[in-house]
């Protein structure tokens, strides 16, 4: 047990249907087991960058916390209120929950990459500490936006323990579980797949559209085009896909980045091979003897690896195996919220 108390401040609704989020309602739920004192803070939505209104609220919400308290924010908001930061770092202990840098979302114009990057950059020089989900992310952290390497903890997402898939499936059934945005590249996922029309398969695509509908509309119509809406099916956002990993046999998800990819880590714990671009922490997460990685935005190559594991059982049995031992080692959300608590608990008594 433990007297440590937090605010932690997200943007917008904790329940939103992404990663992120989910990170973030785990992380509090377990902080709270261990007997730490979470109060929540819901700020308004910050994205793309908040306008003065939101600013002020903000600040607003910010400065009625005491003096020296412990706040986490998430990197959503944090990384584009470098002025309420700056503003605040002496007051308050400010620590960055960053998912991944704001400024390698896909489809930015420059100008406005270069402002999340700065921004982004100010506001974690703030931070008495950065909490990052991925090696890969702490490394680009201290390359790309100048945090010193001892302010970082890296605490990998949790995964729960599920019963294994059984792989068993005929015609061979694909899982994507994301959101439906440009940096998941579900556009480069189904070129692949209308290339592969001659082999039996079935996929789904799990996750919504609500971040950007005229993108995730775009995709529906591309498969109507390609006249593959009875192989491809969009099957919305989910609470919960453990059902869904159960009942598949491959998972498949090009991303063009990823700060970690939940995902990834959930496909394992069900023991499913993976297919996916080299990208981002990708690597980090699936070991090569359960995964085929290609380049990203190749469809070519992406099809070829699909087609690869579609026409193998063997290669399918052996990334199975893979992946089933690679669960073993997955961290618990004990183990994450753990190693949180601990870089808290420091920033509170320094």
């Amino acid at each position: 047990m433990t007297d440590l108390s937090i605010f932690f401040a997200f943007p917008g609704d904790l329940e939103t249907p992404t990663g992120g989020y989910r990170y973030d309602r785990r992380l509090i739920a377990e902080l709270r087991k261990m007997g730490v004192t979470v109060e929540t803070l819901a700020l308004p939505h910050c994205s793309p960058m908040p306008d003065q209104q939101v600013r002020k609220a903000v600040r607003q919400t910010l400065a009625a916390l005491p003096d020296r308290s412990v706040v986490v924010i998430d990197g959503l908001a944090f990384g584009v209120l470098d002025d309420v930061a700056v503003a605040e770092a002496q007051r308050l202990r400010l620590v960055a929950l960053c998912h991944h840098p704001l400024a390698l979302e896909t489809g930015l114009a420059r100008r406005q990459r270069q402002a999340l990057l700065d921004s982004e950059r100010r506001a974690l020089n703030c931070a008495r500490a950065t909490v990052v989900t991925s090696e890969h992310t702490r490394q680009i952290l201290i390359d790309q936006f100048a945090v010193p390497a001892a302010n970082i903890v890296v605490a990998l997402p949790g995964t729960d323990r599920v019963p294994f898939a059984p792989c068993d499936g005929d015609p061979v059934r694909l899982l994507t579980v994301a959101s439906l945005i440009r940096r998941k590249a579900h556009d480069i996922l189904i070129s692949a797949l209308a290339s592969l029309e001659n082999l039996p398969w079935q996929a789904r695509f799990v996750g919504g559209g609500d971040f950007d509908p005229a993108w995730a509309m775009s995709l529906r119509e591309r498969v109507n085009r390609l006249e593959l809406s009875q192989r491809i099916c969009f099957a919305g956002t989910m609470d919960d896909a453990e059902v869904e990993y159960r009942q598949a046999d491959v998972f498949v998800l090009p991303s063009r980045f990823e700060g970690y990819g939940m995902v990834f880590a959930e496909a394992l714990a069900a023991g499913l091979p993976v297919v996916a671009a080299r990208s981002g922490a990708v690597p980090e997460v699936v070991p090569e003897t359960a995964c085929l990685l290609v380049a990203p935005d190749d469809s070519s190559a992406l099809a070829e690896a699909l087609r690869r594991l579609m026409t193998s059982e063997s290669l399918r049995r052996r990334l199975q195996a893979g992946a089933r031992h690679a669960a073993a080692t997955l961290p618990s959300w004990t183990d994450s919220a753990g190693i949180v608590a601990r870089r808290l608990e420091e920033v509170r008594s320094a």
